[in-house]
């Protein structure tokens, strides 16, 4: 993560997701060097000097005006979360980013009370670099083995590629591992130069070449909610949905909480969850 800038990688990354074809251009023979754009494609696209764009995605050039990023968001052909994440950085970039900031991992005696009101569903809070914070009874269930490391290498998708289980867990494993890393880059999008995530990045990238080929893909997704299908060793297989809330006065904590209709059998599955470990778990601290 430290060679050139944010910006840069990105939009070296999201260059190489489009092709020729994609925007109207002639795919022109022989074997191309580089997937994706030419520089001075896309810099034609946009309306700017293959110079000019160059020193850009090589950290040259670091105050691109909202007109130019608009103008490369639509030459790469960026919506939503990612064309989001391209002005992001670029007003970073602008600001040179400013001092790294620690992950703030106290989690409110509020939001500890919540999760306990929340079981039997499955509930826990993560940081804005995923790190498990605090979890009910049933929330630390759901990922089993998480428990057996120390607290603060409790990481959501650490344990995804690392742990044994998390190979296991998931029965889309694959498709919940790239939700995973979209969400990871775009929920360190403020901050993407800090500490935290600069170990766990570079640590998983060493580990795990499916993490490494993913991470540069650099796809961008917030997620709010959505569907899980587990095959848990414990209590078999289930599809639990989801939602994911962020948590006011805090450093982008977000709270995700599970469930399942009641009087199904993902319910029953969800239920065996909690009672397994009545004794409520408070902030994972220890």
């Amino acid at each position: 993560m430290s060679e050139g800038t944010e910006l840069g990688r990105f939009l070296r990354a999201r260059r190489g997701h489009v092709r020729p074809e994609d925007v109207g251009l002639p795919a022109g023979t022989g074997i191309r060097r580089t997937p994706g754009l030419r520089r001075e494609e896309l810099a034609t696209l946009a309306g700017v000097s293959v110079d000019y764009y160059t020193r850009l995605e090589r950290g040259r050039e670091s105050r691109p005006s909202p007109e130019v990023v608009e103008a490369l968001g639509r030459a790469l052909r960026l919506r939503g979360d990612a064309l989001q994440r391209l002005r992001d950085l670029a007003a970073l970039a602008a600001h040179n980013g400013g001092a790294a900031r620690p992950v703030d991992r106290a989690v409110r005696p509020s939001v500890l009370q919540l999760l306990e009101a929340l079981r039997p569903a499955p509930a826990y809070v993560v940081s804005r670099t995923n790190d498990l914070l605090a979890a009910n009874s049933p929330g630390l269930r759901l990922l089993p083995g998480i428990e057996e490391w120390p607290a603060p290498r409790r990481n959501i998708t650490r344990y995804m590629f690392l742990h044994p289980q998390g190979r296991k867990l998931f029965k889309d494993w694959e498709t919940r591992v790239a939700h995973s890393v979209a969400h990871l880059r775009a929920a360190a999008g403020a901050d993407p130069d800090q500490p935290e995530l600069a170990a766990l990045v570079g640590e998983l990238t060493r580990k795990s070449p499916v993490f490494a080929r993913v991470w540069e893909r650099y796809e961008v997704q917030t997620r709010g909610g959505g569907v899980k299908h587990y095959l848990h060793p414990h209590v078999g297989e289930m599809t639990l949905s989801y939602e994911v809330m962020a948590l006011s006065r805090t450093d982008g904590q977000r709270l995700v909480a599970h469930q399942a209709t009641p009087g199904t059998p993902d319910h029953d599955a969800m239920l065996l969850l909690d009672m397994a470990h009545p004794t409520p778990t408070p902030a994972l601290d220890g």
